[in-house]
């Protein structure tokens, strides 16, 4: 049996939680949203990354999307490794195995109304992209719940991204609500936003996405890479490689932005596009061969973890049991708290 040597509990250390839901593979928008900096963050701070499960369950309440949660469970590990991720460094755990949460969060329901719910912005966002008329309880809770992952753990930072911000505001609502109201138990935590951001998808919408299907996956290789980039949302006002175009917005030259090393390249081909100088082609070739580059090494670690089922699943159990050992601390304490 493998043993991993994280020691948690570090009293100097703040605290990060955030995560993701199993929905399906990781793509180059959460790389920039918030797997970065949790990378260049786990030697700084006491790291809980969560699996949210429970979160899926919110837009997939059926048995062709339950049945494989545990299959993307696993997918999720195996992209957090990838990406350099340390499970002896930080917490890695599954949301459900850690029950203490959804206890909270329907203490944390009651602070909350249902005007506040719906004006959170994520909301009408996943309803337009997965075309639901109505929101299920489970859905509109969505805040709720994930600001009892967060103060289950007493996180100061919570790395996001931009379309995450707003999550963020009303669990900062809610802690300081039920300090006022009865002790204080919980640290106001703050959102760390990305470099970049949201990045946009390669159809040019305003984020890439896994639900809509405009994404380049951290596990794609070189062949699917190219091909997602080709065919990527370019200046529609631009027919001829001789026309003028603009590089403002332009999702291209926002990927070359974010992924290309190659300063020097993308500064002159920036000035030859907007020039009429140089056709979308050698852009988007040139774009491609960048992105490889850039998940290459990903592409190597992949490797090395990709056929270690039992590793995968032993980070999974550890850092489930390390989590829920903090999450019956605190909820011990806020049941004092409101004299329970």
């Amino acid at each position: 049996m493998l043993k991993f040597h994280y020691k948690y509990m570090n009293q100097k250390k703040k605290r990060i939680l955030t995560g993701d839901r199993p929905t399906g593979p990781l793509h180059l928008g959460h790389f920039v949203g918030t797997l970065k900096n949790r990378v260049a963050l786990q030697d700084e701070y006491e790291c809980f990354f969560i699996m949210a499960d429970l979160h899926t369950l919110t837009t997939a309440m059926n048995m062709e999307k339950t049945a494989t949660i545990n299959d993307r469970i696993k997918g999720l590990v195996l992209d957090y490794l990838s990406v350099g991720i340390d499970p002896n460094k930080c917490i890695i755990y599954q949301q459900s195995k850690v029950p203490e949460v959804t206890y909270l969060s329907i203490i944390f329901s009651n602070l909350v109304t249902v005007p506040r719910a719906l004006r959170v912005p994520t909301l009408k966002e996943v309803m337009h992209d997965l075309h639901i008329e109505q929101p299920s309880l489970g859905l509109l809770n969505y805040p709720v719940l994930q600001a009892a992952d967060i103060l289950m753990v007493k996180a100061n930072l919570v790395p996001v991204g931009k379309d995450q911000q707003s999550h963020v505001e009303v669990c900062r609502e809610i802690a300081r609500d039920f300090n006022k109201n009865f002790l204080e138990v919980f640290p106001i935590p703050e959102a760390l936003i990305g470099e970049v951001g949201t990045l946009v998808g390669t159809d040019g919408q305003a984020k890439m996405s896994k639900s809509v299907g405009n994404g380049i996956y951290l596990s794609d290789n070189e062949n699917t890479v190219k091909e997602k980039v080709m065919h990527m949302y370019t200046d529609p006002s631009r027919i001829r490689p001789t026309d003028p175009g603009h590089v403002e917005g332009n999702p291209v030259f926002i990927y070359h932005d974010a992924f290309n090393e190659n300063k020097r390249e993308v500064a002159d081909l920036k000035d030859r596009y907007i020039k009429g100088q140089v056709g979308d082609v050698e852009v988007k070739e040139k774009l491609a061969m960048a992105i490889n580059k850039f998940l290459s090494p990903i592409r190597e670690k992949r490797l090395i973890y990709e056929n270690k089922n039992e590793l995968i699943q032993q980070i999974i159990e550890e850092g489930s049991k390390k989590a829920r050992i903090e999450a019956q601390k605190t909820l011990n304490e806020v049941l004092m708290a409101m004299g329970i």
